[in-house]
């Protein structure tokens, strides 16, 4: 992943640097057992740990020749460390430090997108409340339907992540998993037990059977998660979007000082960081077609992986990492506009109490479908020309037969039609607390 989308300590965890290191850790640990089980010297064990280093520029001049990056990076600490350097890497094929150390970097990287969730649910939770009872219409097909809360976005946003954030927790044992099983997973020049203490002083669990890799559907299931949660993501970014738009402005992002938003026109207040989170939500989704195209390999393994995942994998990591951390931004530092939307809501003339009507008139004995007719007349008049519902319901026989004016004007009620959205948030709240005992 470019720099401009690089988060400094997700960055830090795919660097070259931070990759050969985790490299070692892994050949050390499997040294370290061995010398405790007895096959390897404890003398050898201190010459290993005391006097291992590698030099990148080093691995790729080795690797030049050999076409082997494990093999260079083996060679270039063998030439620091002397004669027990025999002891490193026995028994183990390339996989075991591969496969090993990526799901140590997998599961650092997730440990930092499981915070990022986390503060985002915090922010939407936060933004729920404040917003709870600010009403705003409602839009389906883009078009005025009926009034909602601003409130009840964010809350249905909080559920959707807290939704990932279970599924996320899955995915990331998942991937949380080690093997040091040699070259087709049968233990032929290493004991089982080597592997079970190697993974659990990592931090690992051991891969409860494997062929000369981890199975990558692992892999695919928690890039997957990601692309998922980049989806969600992008759905914010565009209701953000739309909102900001200027004929809508009900919020808009944050405009700093000092910020310009167009080369050319300077009354310009794009919302660019929406923007970006939608565009980076696409790289997710196409990561994740590459990560279930890994799954299927030929036998016991084939490298066909292995050039796809050098990409996708930290790149899922680091643009899931952004996008979170920019969504929480812009939501954190949203700017509202309450006033914008009670004069959207009385935008169309009282249109978006047309349910409220129909099943009032439905109530005092009108047949649905004339009861369905009578409103609907009365609407596309006021869709088309313009004027007030309520005053055109009135002036409507039919409807005045069995409404009085009186009976109409406790349709139009904004409060009554709202009532309920203090008790969704309650039973949220109440299914939160069940969840968490």
């Amino acid at each position: 992943m470019i720099g401009r989308y690089t988060r400094a300590e997700m960055g830090k965890i795919w660097s070259e640097q931070h990759k050969f290191e985790t490299w070692w850790k892994v050949e050390l640990e499997v040294c370290r057992v061995q010398k405790d089980r007895g096959v390897i010297p404890e003398s050898a064990f201190v010459e290993i740990e005391s006097r291992a280093e590698f030099d990148i520029a080093r691995i790729e001049e080795i690797e030049a020749t050999v076409r082997h990056d494990v093999i260079a990076f083996l060679t270039n600490i063998s030439e620091n460390i002397g004669d027990s350097a025999r002891f490193i890497h026995q028994g183990m094929t390339s996989s075991d430090l591969l496969d090993t150390a990526l799901a140590i970097q997998l599961g650092d990287s997730g440990e930092l997108i499981l915070a990022d969730l986390k503060n985002l649910i915090n922010i939407l939770d936060r933004q729920a409340i404040r917003y709870k009872l600010t009403p705003m219409i409602g839009r389906t097909h883009g078009i005025h339907a009926e009034p909602i809360t601003f409130g009840l976005k964010f809350l249905i946003w909080k559920q959707e992540m807290l939704r990932h954030l279970r599924r996320f927790e899955l995915a990331l044992m998942d991937v949380k998993v080690g093997k040091i099983s040699g070259a087709v997973g049968t233990y032929q020049h290493l004991e089982p037990e080597v592997e079970q203490k190697v993974c659990k002083n990592l931090g690992l669990q051991p891969a409860p059977v494997s062929n000369q890799i981890i199975q990558r559907d692992r892999h695919a299931f928690f890039v997957a998660t990601l692309a998922l949660i980049g989806a969600s993501l992008e759905k914010i970014a565009t209701e953000i979007r739309h909102l900001q738009r200027t004929e809508v402005l009900e919020a808009e992002e944050y405009f700093s000082k000092g910020q310009k938003g167009s080369s050319a026109m300077p009354h310009k207040r794009n919302p660019i960081l929406s923007e970006r989170i939608c565009g980076m939500a696409r790289l997710l989704r196409g990561y994740m077609v590459t990560a279930m195209e890994n799954v299927p390999l030929w036998h016991e393994r084939d490298i066909s992986h292995s050039s796809a995942e050098r990409i996708i994998l930290p790149d899922a990591c680091i643009c899931a990492d952004f996008i979170l951390t920019e969504t929480a931004r812009v939501l954190d530092n949203l700017v509202v506009y309450p006033e914008n939307m009670k004069h959207n809501l009385d935008k169309t003339g009282g249109l978006i109490f047309s349910q409220e009507v129909l099943l009032a008139l439905v109530n005092k004995g009108m047949s649905r479908e004339d009861a369905y007719a009578a409103v609907q007349n009365a609407a596309m008049e006021v869709w088309q020309n313009g004027g007030d519902f309520k005053q055109k319901l009135e002036e409507d026989p039919a409807v005045s037969k069995h409404l009085t004016d009186v009976d109409i004007d406790e349709l139009f009620d904004l409060k009554k039609v709202l009532s309920r959205i203090e008790g969704i948030f309650q039973r949220l709240e109440r299914e939160e607390l069940h969840a968490k005992r």
